[in-house]
């Protein structure tokens, strides 16, 4: 399965609207967005494209409608398995534990790393330009996309 990971899009709509399609396009099961939305319009972009979404708040979400809509970290499971999600690594290291695999933001780097034995990704940021990663759970590879 296919996952379309992205971070810290601070309102940048149309590079959010490019990667969504992007996401319909290569039929991705779900979204991971790791926070630093901004806005609700943001938020709403994102679901009105219909693929299940998977999110955490960062910490430029402070307004309450969007502070209020997603926790700070969260664990899924999908095709087996345990995907954590936070915006700082730096906050959620000591909960990472559990994971096979964590998406991360804050950076605005991308970056795959070993950190406490689990492998911690950051997608990059889509404030300023066409970064993001897709996460294939089958083959455990992680594709980063890179477009300032």
């Amino acid at each position: 399965m296919k996952i379309l990971v992205i971070s810290d899009s601070h309102n940048n709509l149309t590079n959010l609207k490019h990667v969504m399609g992007f996401a319909k396009q290569i039929k991705a099961y779900a979204v991971i967005h790791c926070g630093d939305w901004n806005t609700l319009e943001s938020v709403e972009t994102v679901i009105s494209f219909g693929i299940p979404l998977y999110a955490v708040v960062g910490n430029a979400d402070i307004a309450d409608d969007v502070k209020n809509k997603f926790p700070e970290f969260l664990e899924v499971k999908i095709d087996n398995l345990r995907i954590g999600v936070c915006h700082s690594i730096v906050n959620c290291k000591l909960k990472i534990e559990n994971s096979d695999v964590v998406f991360y933001g804050h950076t605005h780097r991308q970056e795959d790393k070993i950190i406490n034995g689990v492998r911690c990704v950051n997608p990059g940021a889509l404030e300023n330009g066409i970064n993001f990663a897709i996460y294939d759970t089958t083959s455990d590879k992680i594709e980063f996309i890179h477009e300032d």
